[in-house]
């Protein structure tokens, strides 16, 4: 491998920092390169949003909100609403899932970012050296140098090494959203985030899905939290295959096949659109990192410090190019690390470098019902030997749930033994990732259930679920021998 010394370093430099990539993390890290008025240039080779706009969060979720309006509207009766049978026009919730992509495009787009100060240029972007990178674009080819470079890569959807499967019809999340017509029968792999919410999606919508999953559903999720996203996922008639390896694909008389093995031996499952969620790899081919010698992790990302750096400290990376998340949330956190650190770290001595901090990233699944977590979950502390109190709150208490009509799930606080400070939280039920705010605020700054307790929360809302479940560890916690003496007292005041 070529080491820092193999390449001149440039006398000046024409911007202070390049970012490659306009996703997420990318777009976060040219946004404040500019705030601080420094010279950055953001090369994109696709679209403008990455992943997230264009083939995942906003795509996925307004899906997903088409899914849930149609599963209310047949509840209809239960509020005393009587209405014809619902009808799905599926080409038309696609084309509503394409114009809320359109509709946030402003958000992340060649104008909005140029306004803000930073140049972009749709093109290839290859490192050549620490600090230089060749462009090619449709007009030509060009060099730029900067003090840093930042790597927002991304990562593309894994499709399995199936015998067969180039010969069926299939998709990944990044493509699925070209469908126009509804598969009658849709096969799923993956029992992941991806894999359970486009499962569900689109057997709301009324597809017949089978859902293959080689173990279990979300892996790190409680044995709890899954037994109920699975039977969220029944209710809305998805199959789940567990424990099921993929064999092969096949066609038959004209009919596409996947043929997996079980416990029972071979079985063959017929669909028209086999959707692959299998998990998502690192873009980092084609991008220079081989000749600059920069090594990547077992699991394929960009092998990074704890400050975003790689083996060069010019060049940084962040979000799903470097893991070790794959959120657009975590994207945009390490952003902020490797922009600060890119631009001001070891500044004439003044500024230091600021390592990424882990501590509390949340994480949401949006299945029906959500499930949103952040910090130790019940396995992961049981794992870790980490000694921990549960303290639950069943959202069939809630108020705001039963007038809603939806007074399921639970939310789940660990702390340490006796004391109040939050080791994580995992809540199931409608809104779940919005409630989980609160309690990530909490963690972040400190904050115990004492705290929340003593907060005031409107009535009748969701939030006040956190409110609640503080005042179950609050009453499980309270002083047995004061309690005790203030019956005493209070029966003495009554004579």
């Amino acid at each position: 491998m070529r080491f820092l010394s193999d390449w001149r370093k440039p006398r000046r430099f024409d911007r202070n920092l390049v970012v490659i990539g306009a996703g997420a993390g990318g777009l976060v890290t040219a946004y404040i390169a500019a705030a601080v008025k420094a010279k950055v240039t953001l090369i994109e080779a696709g679209r403008m949003g990455g992943d997230c706009l264009n083939t995942g969060c906003v795509p996925s979720k307004a899906l997903i909100r088409a899914a849930r309006l149609l599963a209310d509207m047949r509840r209809a009766r239960e509020f005393g609403i009587v209405q014809e049978p619902p009808r799905v026009d599926f080409a038309a919730v696609m084309d509503r899932v394409r114009s809320v992509i359109r509709q946030v495009e402003p958000h992340d787009s060649v104008e909005r970012y140029t306004a803000l100060g930073v140049e972009v240029i749709q093109g290839h972007a290859r490192l050549t050296s620490p600090w230089t990178v060749a462009i090619n674009t449709d007009e030509g080819s060009r060099s730029l140098s900067a003090r840093a470079i930042v790597l927002a890569t991304g990562a593309a959807p894994v499709i399995p090494d199936i015998p067969g499967i180039d010969t069926v019809r299939h998709v990944t999340s990044d493509t699925v959203w070209s469908l126009d017509t509804q598969p009658g029968r849709l096969a799923v792999l993956g029992g992941g985030p991806i894999g359970c919410e486009l499962a569900q999606a689109f057997a709301g919508l009324g597809s017949r899905v089978t859902l293959v999953a080689r173990s279990g559903l979300l892996g790190q999720e409680d044995v709890e939290v899954v037994a109920q996203v699975e039977q969220g996922l029944a209710a809305d008639g998805v199959r789940l295959l567990k424990g099921s390896e993929p064999l092969r694909c096949e066609t038959v008389d004209g009919e596409q096949r996947l043929i997996v093995g079980g416990k029972e031996g071979e079985e063959a499952i017929p669909f028209e659109v086999l959707l692959c969620a299998t998990g998502r790899k690192a873009r980092v081919e084609g991008f220079g990192l081989e000749d600059l010698g920069i090594p990547l992790t077992r699991s394929g990302t960009i092998e990074v410090n704890e400050y975003l750096q790689t083996r060069h400290p010019s060049v940084y990376a962040c979000g799903d190019a470097a893991g070790p998340y794959q959120f657009t949330h975590a994207a945009a956190h390490q952003a902020w690390y490797a922009a600060v650190n890119a631009l001001f770290s070891g500044l004439l001595g003044l500024i230091g470098r600021f390592k990424a901090d882990y501590r509390v990233m949340p994480r949401v699944t949006f299945t029906r019902p959500e499930v949103a977590r952040v910090g130790l979950n019940e396995t992961e502390a049981k794992a870790r030997g980490i000694p921990h109190e549960i303290t639950r709150y069943d959202l069939a208490d809630l108020d705001r749930a039963l007038a809603d009509g939806a007074a399921h799930g639970f939310v789940q606080v660990l702390t340490p033994p006796g004391k109040d400070r939050i080791l994580g939280v995992t809540i199931v039920g409608e809104h779940a990732g919005e409630l989980l705010a609160e309690f990530t605020l909490a963690m972040k700054h400190g904050l115990g259930l004492n705290k929340l307790l003593g907060t005031i929360h409107p009535y009748p809302t969701w939030s006040e679920a956190a409110k609640y479940a503080a005042g179950e560890w609050k009453r499980a916690h309270a002083p047995r021998g004061l309690v005790a003496w203030l019956e005493r007292f209070h029966a003495w005041r009554r004579k």
